[in-house]
């Protein structure tokens, strides 16, 4: 629901700065758990030029918790893989196509035009009328209150100015957040500062050029070809020593650095953009009832194409915790947000830099021997990574904290459906009476699954039964029903669950 710019909101439990992928994703979630939510973006509409162009399984199965995969599936399409290239044209490094069902229930990766992704998402924050947003809103000032947060926007537009208050607020105003400069301005920088041209072509007819995406590692020049939904192709040309930034992006550069792919009748330029990609993790991602996500929170570079997805899973951690702290849980839970999602992150972000140091190679001897310590392995295949979360809100066991593939159950409906959007006890066969009043008593909330298609990856993961929270990682798993009751006491005294059950269900 759009609300007037200078119409004033009262107290609601959730401000989002930012409009984004990350700010929308954030807002379908809070809206599952009915939240209310006030958005507030500076930008009149959605950014009509594609920037991401990526994501994974596991987001697509977030989209799927939210109910908008199935709308999202005509604007994507399976990723053909990358393969990087030498400048002999050997292959040094491939991930596959994603043609089969992966660990999510889902093609490992897809590609998308943002504009869609982003129409698809609003329209998911449409279905909830404790949401409302504030277009043309620039938020000048966040003020910590003690119980509540007030924020100051200004109208870009009119610039009328108007107060607004929140118990809680999430920044996913990206890089140059200013909710991160009110919760502390220091990064973890992992090195990686470099200029690249990132130009959009929308082809005007069929051109032979590669399905995958194609990393063209040569010390001369690093270029990188994808291939997007449609007829939309992205190169992303680094900057090199001599090149004019003033004028490297003008149409007639672009052209000339696009000859060997395209002639000007081939195609329009869509966009043309000079972006440095940097690898950073902000120091503090809370400041009491300040947070950030998404690029407010971190920024990595496009070589894993996680940026957007890195957003997304904030998304996915922090929705569920921030529906449970306003409806009672202990606002410590909030604490379990960064330390679980900074590890996750930086794993992501090193792999990241790894990769763009083998494109990035500039010195011709670095590059030769690069290439023959990767020739003589043969080439290197690239897996998408699944890394556990840092220390948080999961107990014991080697796979809690690591997120659980998403089967088809007996009844051929995908595990995350049958569970909805809370905790879940999954085992393959049902519990006993006794156990089952105990379970019951100790968390109520709790949805109990027992279905023979779970049985491998039980066995997997060495437990008679596992504790999926909201966003499908491992809390615990036990083997016997003293350990069960034990694991779910930790659980119900972790989230006050007794407290909360009337606000969850109503």
């Amino acid at each position: 629901m759009s609300a007037p710019a200078t119409s004033p909101t009262s107290m609601v439990d959730v401000a989002l700065v930012g409009y984004g992928p990350t700010g929308v994703a954030l807002a379908n979630m809070l809206g599952l758990y009915g939240v209310s939510v006030a958005i507030f973006e500076r930008e009149a509409e959605p950014a009509h030029l594609p920037r991401a162009v990526h994501f994974d399984g596991e987001v697509m199965r977030i989209f799927q918790s939210m109910g908008l995969a199935e709308a999202l599936t005509p604007h994507v399409h399976i990723s053909k893989g990358i393969k990087y290239f030498n400048t002999a044209g050997q292959l040094l490094l491939e991930r596959k196509p994603a043609h089969e069902i992966g660990l999510h229930g889902w093609a490992n990766n897809f590609l998308f035009h943002q504009p869609d992704l982003e129409h698809v998402l609003r329209q998911g924050v449409a279905r909830f009328p404790a949401i409302r947003t504030y277009l043309c809103q620039d938020v000048v000032d966040v003020s910590d209150a003690g119980d509540h947060v007030e924020l100051r926007t200004r109208d870009t537009i009119s610039g009328v100015e108007a107060t607004h208050q929140a118990r809680w607020v999430v920044g996913c105003d990206g890089g140059r957040s200013m909710v991160r400069q009110a919760i502390g301005p220091h990064f973890e920088d992992f090195g990686l500062h470099q200029l690249w041209l990132v130009v959009d072509v929308l082809l005007s007819r069929e051109i032979d050029l590669p399905d995958a995406t194609v990393q063209i590692c040569d010390p001369s020049r690093p270029i990188t070809c994808v291939r997007g939904t449609g007829r939309r192709r992205r190169w992303e040309i680094m900057v090199m020593p001599g090149d004019d930034p003033q004028t490297i992006d003008q149409p007639d550069t672009v052209w000339k650095l696009l000859s060997p792919w395209l002639t000007p009748q081939d195609g329009q330029l869509v966009r043309r953009a000079l972006y440095t990609f940097h690898s950073l993790i902000a120091e503090k991602w809370r400041k009491n009832r300040l947070l950030i996500a998404g690029d407010s929170a971190h920024q990595t570079p496009p070589f894993l194409g996680q940026g957007l997805c890195a957003g997304i899973r904030d998304a996915a951690n922090l929705g569920w915790k921030l529906a449970r702290v306003v409806n009672g849980a202990p606002e410590s839970l909030l604490d379990t947000y960064q330390s679980e999602r900074h590890a996750h992150i930086r794993a992501f972000i090193q792999e990241a830099v790894r990769l763009g140091s083998i494109i990035q190679t500039t010195d011709p001897q670095v590059a030769a021997a690069r290439d023959q310590a990767m020739l003589r392995t043969g080439p290197e295949e690239m897996v998408n990574l699944s890394p556990p979360l840092g220390p948080g809100l999961h107990h014991g066991g080697a796979v809690a904290g690591t997120i659980l593939a998403q089967p088809r159950l007996s009844s051929g409906q995908l595990l995350d459906d049958a569970i909805g959007k809370g905790f879940a006890l999954i085992g393959d066969v049902p519990l006993d009476p006794h156990l089952a009043a105990r379970v019951a008593d100790i968390c109520a909330d709790l949805v109990v699954i027992a279905d023979g298609a779970l049985t491998p990856w039980l066995k997997d993961a060495g437990a008679r039964w596992i504790v999926l929270r909201p966003d499908r990682y491992v809390f615990g798993t036990s083997n016997r029903p003293d350990e069960l009751e034990e694991l779910l006491g930790s659980l119900s005294v972790a989230l006050e669950t007794r407290r909360q059950q009337h606000a969850l269900q109503a």
